[in-house]
Parts: structure tokens; C-alpha cells; sequence
């Protein structure tokens, strides 16, 4: 029997099976990110350890709000460095597609990678001046006709396969990033809305749990960001790229790389 018609056939035996004795097929959740501790606890953090809510959230914006802040120019060599090739130290990954590319292919041009935005300037009219627009925590390459079909949506699941995807999808109003780095983006998100509060002359960035936010100054979904922290745990990648920043270029750390579980702990 074909493995297709295999599939069929135990799905409807599962829900013929849960009707005739009267149960409901559990859903499959995510499961919440697990505690950790790091050698920053005790220093860089000691503020927030402990807390919960609105009191960790503003612990923490007080933390990683001191940064050394980069130029929009400055961004291109940085990012040859945050987000190396591990296997070819000529080469730079690309966020969404995966791919490996020479570091001097940084442009505008078709077969270029470009500075990604993951928190859409527009969402909040971020400009690329020193600020939200350059803060390399949130700033990625990738492929210039990939950053094109991103380009401001808001994050969720669901949508159509298209050219250097690497797995990623997309429809009308949302962007769906390849499994490999989903966690990444929300910890990328979930950053953004802490460091940026209103009160330094930027907008108040904010998570919400809808897509097609526009210009405003929030990104969603907040349900699937959380979902995707816990799916798609920090890796050694990820881990070094905020090791990177904050030794050589910003001095703040990315928090939920270090702390995961401080995402369900906030939101």
C-alpha cells in the first residue's frame, strides 16, 4: 500500500477510534522553554534573575539598553563577522534561505546579500539611523530577492514555497521562516519590543498576536513567536553570534539567546 494511502488510512482510524469511545485527539503543543543559567547571572543580569512580568521586562530594557550603536555603513562589516560561515570563513549565512555566500557579494544586486530588517523598519518607521534600524541584533543577511519577498510582513505559519526559500514560505500578509532559524526570529522580535520602549526618541515596539500591522509599531503573531522559542531553541550559532556583539560590537546581550524561558515568563 502506498505510504500516502498508509497515512490516510491511520488518521481516519485515529478519529474513527477517538468518536467510538468518545475522546477528542490531543493537541500538540509546544513545550515551554526550560530554565537555564549562565556565567552572566551573577553580573550582567543579576537585576532581572528572579523576576516575572512587567518587573523582568523592565529590568531588562534597563540592562541591554546600554549599547555601543552602529552606523547603517558600519552594518556591512559587521555582519561578515557576526554571521560567518562556520564551515568557510569567506562565506556569511543567510537568515531565511540558508544559503552560504561570499562576503563580498554585500549589495544591491540580483544574486547580493542585503541587511535584513527582521523587525520591519516600517513597523514603527525604524529609518537606518543609529538606533532601532541599526541594531545588529535584529540584522541579518540575506539573499536581495528573498528580503524582497519578506519584506514588512508579520510572522506566521502557512503560505507557498518560492525561488532560494530554503524551506521558508510566504503569502499576502505573512512570512514563514524555515525551521532552522524560526526561534532565532522570535528571540530577534521578542528583543526588539524590550530594548525599544518609547523612551529614548524611538517608538514603542511592541509584539501583538495579528499579521498586516503595517506601520505601526507592532509585529505578530505573538502566539507563534512563543511557539517557535520553544521549538527552535538557541543554537551554538546563535549563541556565538551574541557573543560576537556583545564582546566586539554593541556590549548588550540578547536576553532570550542567554534565557529562553524568560519569554513565557514576560508574555
Amino acid at each position: 500500500m502506498p505510504a500516502t494511502h498508509i497515512r490516510r488510512w491511520k488518521t481516519l482510524a485515529l478519529t474513527t477510534s477517538a468518536v467510538l469511545i468518545g475522546l477528542t485527539v490531543p493537541t500538540v503543543t509546544a513545550t515551554p522553554a526550560s530554565a537555564t543559567t549562565t556565567a552572566y547571572d551573577s553580573t550582567y543580569y543579576k537585576n532581572a534573575v528572579g523576576k516575572t512580568g512587567t518587573s523582568l521586562k523592565s529590568s531588562l530594557h534597563t540592562i541591554i539598553s546600554s549599547q555601543s550603536k552602529l552606523s547603517y555603513s558600519g552594518l556591512w562589516d559587521a555582519l561578515k563577522v557576526t554571521d560567518q560561515d562556520p564551515n568557510n570563513s569567506g562565506n556569511v549565512i543567510l537568515l531565511y534561505s540558508g544559503l552560504s555566500r561570499s562576503k563580498t557579494l554585500n549589495g544591491g544586486d540580483v544574486g547580493d546579500w542585503n541587511r535584513e530588517h527582521v523587525w520591519a523598519i516600517s513597523h514603527g518607521d525604524l529609518t537606518t539611523s543609529t538606533g532601532p534600524g541599526t541594531d545588529l541584533h535584529h540584522i541579518r543577511p540575506e539573499d536581495v530577492q528573498v528580503n524582497g519577498v519578506r519584506g514588512n510582513k508579520d510572522f506566521d505559519e502557512g503560505g507557498s514555497t518560492f525561488t532560494n526559500a530554503g524551506g521558508s514560505l510566504t503569502d499576502s500578509d505573512s512570512f514563514e521562516p524555515r525551521d532552522a532559524v524560526k526561534g532565532d526570529v522570535a528571540r530577534m522580535i521578542l528583543y526588539m519590543a524590550v530594548r525599544y520602549e518609547g523612551g529614548d526618541g524611538f517608538a514603542d515596539l511592541e509584539p501583538d498576536d495579528k499579521v498586516a500591522n503595517g506601520s505601526t509599531p507592532y509585529i505578530g503573531k505573538l502566539s507563534v513567536l512563543k511557539k517557535w522559542n520553544d521549538e527552535d531553541p538557541p543554537d551554538s550559532f546563535e549563541e556565538h553570534r551574541n557573543q560576537v556583539i556583545y564582546d566586539t560590537y554593541q556590549h548588550n546581550r540578547n536576553p532570550f539567546i542567554d534565557h529562553p524561558e524568560w519569554v513565557e515568563a514576560i508574555w
